[in-house]
């Protein structure tokens, strides 16, 4: 009938999560920010970090770039889970609500659109109350071999 088999579908998610561990392994950035990867499939990320004392801005709130870094490491892992190097081309971000020191964040990644040589992602940035702190939106290109170096 078309479906795909629990086998296949079971290949896929394991294969999905290897890939988003193998990045995570080597992503010391993602790594600093204390950033922990919660949940992984095709296209579709879902990682979690707290808000440190050294995380936020002269106001007292998280500062945006770091909301953008954490949104961002969620994009590259969601890009990267089919196996394929992807990087970034181009981001943008709305910020909605401010996170404060000793906040749980939550950042949902999912895939828009996906060719084998571009994607389009969307990435929602919660509290642990649910609130949306932040809108992201990235667009990644397949990085060339001449590109890899890894």
């Amino acid at each position: 009938m078309g479906h795909q088999s629990s086998e296949t579908n079971d290949a896929a998610l394991q294969s999905a999560r290897d890939a988003v561990e193998s990045l995570f392994r080597t992503d010391r950035a993602s790594q600093s920010f204390g950033i922990e990867v919660m949940d992984a499939a095709p296209g579709h990320v879902r990682v979690a970090m707290t808000v440190r004392p050294d995380m936020v801005n002269g106001f007292h709130i998280c500062h945006g770039g770091i909301i953008f870094a954490f949104a961002d490491s969620a994009f590259a892992f969601a890009c990267n889970s089919y196996g394929e190097p992807m990087v970034a081309a181009g981001a943008s971000i709305e910020f909605l609500a401010p996170a404060h020191s000793g906040e749980r964040l939550t950042a949902n990644a999912s895939v828009v659109s996906r060719t084998e040589r571009h994607g389009l992602y969307d990435v929602v940035v919660t509290n642990s109350s649910d609130a949306v702190l932040a809108h992201f939106r990235g667009r990644c290109s397949r990085l060339r071999k001449s590109q890899q170096g890894i």
